[in-house]
């Protein structure tokens, strides 16, 4: 399972929600084994952890993902893994802020102009977008955000959108609602 897990976590998949039917102990089994054999991908301070959420169900099918999917305690489930997620992401937005290696921009124009390779810093390699949901809701430019979150993700950038309201959204609120940062490739 976790080699099946490995092309999504390279792509920047860093939530994970493990399903497994009632009166079993498949993902918590599951879990346990991550934890003594893969602990790489739970360790704090590792820049592959993963969050890992447990949910009854069965998703052994299409259709009954899809169902599981709209259930309010699935979406609930995914707001506080995605938000573990985000935490992370801004830890190592404070470690690029501190770094004499590490470019932060916080200007949708800045971000623009290397996302777009108008102004790509040398030797610098891309790592995340980060913006929150109340930006993306109140600019005025909505097209430029949705073309630059466009842009990124086919350029591999890892992108996110926080909830404003989290302890992660209310840091990039600090910077305007979007950061951006990036760190030498040496």
């Amino acid at each position: 399972m976790v080699d099946a897990l490995r092309p999504a976590l390279k792509e920047g998949v860093r939530s994970i929600v493990v399903t497994a039917p009632m009166k079993t102990t498949y993902a918590a089994d599951f879990l346990d084994h991550v934890r003594k054999h893969h602990a790489y991908l739970i360790q704090s301070k590792s820049p592959n952890k993963a969050t890992f959420a447990e949910s009854v169900g069965s998703a052994d099918q299409p259709h009954r993902v899809a169902e599981m999917v709209k259930t309010k305690e699935f979406r609930k489930l995914i707001a506080e893994t995605t938000s573990g997620e985000a935490d992370q992401i801004v830890d190592a937005l404070e470690e690029h802020l501190y770094s004499s290696s590490s470019v932060v921009l916080f200007s949708l124009k800045e971000i623009e102009d290397v996302v777009y390779d108008r102004e790509k810093p040398d030797g610098f390699r891309m790592e995340h977008l980060m913006l929150t949901d109340k930006f993306l809701a109140d600019s005025k430019d909505k097209n430029r955000v949705n073309r630059l979150l466009q842009v990124s993700k086919n350029k591999r950038v890892k992108t996110i959108i926080v909830k404003a309201e989290t302890s992660a959204g209310k840091r990039i609120s600090q910077f305007g609602g979007i950061v951006f940062f990036a760190m030498s490739a040496k």
